[in-house]
C-alpha cells in the first residue's frame, strides 16, 4: 500500500504541474518553485551509478521547478559529511544525503538542519536512528534493505552458477561501513553457509573514486586464484567495469559467473556480451527522483518522511533486452 500511495501522490503532483487541456486556462505555479535543494550524488562527477541518481533528481527538479544544487563525494564517507556541512551553510529548503557514513556521523548535522528548518532525506543507505527521530517532520528514506538484497543476489548466484561446497568465490565489498556494509556481510554469510570458499577484498576509497584502479586487483587475484568460479561485486560502478577487468585478466565471456549491483550502460553491455551474468537493481533513477519529490511534498504539505523501497529486481541475459535501451539512456 505504501508504494501505491506514493504513485497516487506523484500522479496528483503531475496534474498540478501539467493539467489536462481545458482543465485550466493557465498553468499553475509548479509545486517546488522557489525551493532550493542540495543533493549529494554520492560518487564522482560522471560516475556510472551516481550519474543515474543525478538524472532522476534533475528530472524531478525540472518537473517541479526546484533549484537543484549538486554535490559529489567520490563515495568517500568523510567527504559526504564535509559536503553536508557545505550544504547546511547555504541554508537551503532541503538536503538529500547518501547514508553511507551512518547515523552517528550524521546525527549532529541532521539535528542542526532540522533545528534550522531544513528538511533532510537519505537515499541509497538507510539511517534508521535518524529516521525514527525525524520521520514525523519530513526525514525520508529512499533505498532498499541491503541485507535482503545481498542475500537474494548471493543465493541466486549460487543457484544459477552451479557452484558447490568447496568451490572458490571472490567478493569485493564495503563491509566496514555500518549500514551500507550490511549488504556485503549478508553476501558473505550466504556464501559461507553454502560451503563456498570465500576470498574477500574491501573496496578502497581510491578504487571507489576511480574504478579503473580496480584492474590490477582483479587481474592479480585471478592470476593467483585461477580456480575462482564466482565473483560478486558489491558496488555498482565496479560492476560496470567487470567486462574491462576480465578482458585485462585474459578471461573470456561465461568463464566465471559474475554477479553485481545496479544497471548502467556499461553493465548492460557486459550482460549482453556475457561478462556479467546477474545484477540486482536498486533503480537509482528513482532514488534521485523520489527524494526530490518527497522533500517538495513535505515542505509544502507537511507530509511525514516517506520510506520507499526501490530495489529487489534481478536482471540477466533473459530480460536485459527489455531494459538495456533505458539503461543506455541513464534511466535504468
Amino acid at each position: 500500500m505504501r508504494n501505491e500511495f506514493v504513485m497516487l501522490v506523484l500522479f496528483c503532483t503531475v496534474l498540478m504541474i501539467h493539467p489536462f487541456q481545458g482543465m485550466a486556462a493557465e498553468k499553475p505555479s509548479a509545486l517546488g518553485k522557489g525551493m532550493t535543494i542540495w543533493f549529494d550524488t554520492g560518487g564522482p562527477v560522471g560516475g556510472p551509478y551516481n550519474t543515474i541518481v543525478q538524472k532522476g533528481a534533475e528530472q524531478a527538479a525540472a518537473d517541479l521547478e526546484v533549484d537543484l544544487r549538486l554535490l559529489y563525494s567520490d563515495w568517500n564517507p568523510e567527504k559526504m559529511i564535509a559536503n553536508f556541512k557545505v550544504a547546511l551553510a547555504a541554508r537551503p529548503d532541503g538536503i538529500v544525503i547518501m547514508g553511507h557514513p551512518g547515523d552517528d556521523a550524521y546525527a549532529p548535522l541532521v539535528d542542526e538542519a532540522f533545528e534550522a528548518g531544513i528538511l533532510v532525506t537519505s537515499v541509497d543507505t538507510a539511517l534508521p536512528k535518524l529516521k525514527e527521530r525525524y520521520a514525523a517532520t519530513g526525514f525520508g528514506t529512499i533505498d532498499t534493505d541491503p541485507e535482503v538484497q545481498g542475500r537474494v543476489l548471493a543465493s541466486e548466484a549460487i543457484n544459477r552458477s552451479g557452484v558447490k561446497p568447496g568451490d572458490r568465490a571472490f567478493v569485493w565489498g564495503d563491509k566496514r561501513l555500518e549500514e551500507r556494509g550490511r549488504r556485503a556481510r549478508s553476501i558473505l554469510k550466504t556464501l559461507e553457509e553454502a560451503g563456498i570458499v570465500v576470498d574477500y577484498f574491501e573496496i578502497s576509497p581510491e578504487v571507489a573514486k576511480d574504478t579503473a584502479m580496480g584492474t590490477p586487483i582483479i587481474t592479480g587475484y585471478l592470476a593467483s586464484k585461477p580456480d575462482c568460479k564466482l565473483i560478486i561485486i558489491d558496488h555498482g560502478a565496479l560492476t560496470s567495469q567487470m567486462e574491462n577487468f576480465l578482458k585485462a585478466a585474459g578471461v573470456g565471456p561465461e568463464q566465471i559467473y559474475v554477479a553485481g549491483f545496479s544497471l548502467s550502460p556499461a553493465t548492460a553491455t557486459a550482460i549482453e556480451n556475457g561478462y556479467v551474468d546477474l545484477v540486482s537493481e536498486m533503480q537509482p533513477y528513482l532514488l534521485g527522483y523520489l527524494s526530490v519529490v518527497q522533500l517538495v511534498l513535505s515542505r509544502n504539505y507537511g507530509f511525514t518522511g516517506l520510506h520507499i523501497d526501490t530495489g529487489g529486481g534481478l536482471v540477466d541475459k533473459h530480460n536485459i533486452g527489455t531494459v538495456a535501451p533505458l539503461a543506455k539512456k541513464g534511466i535504468r
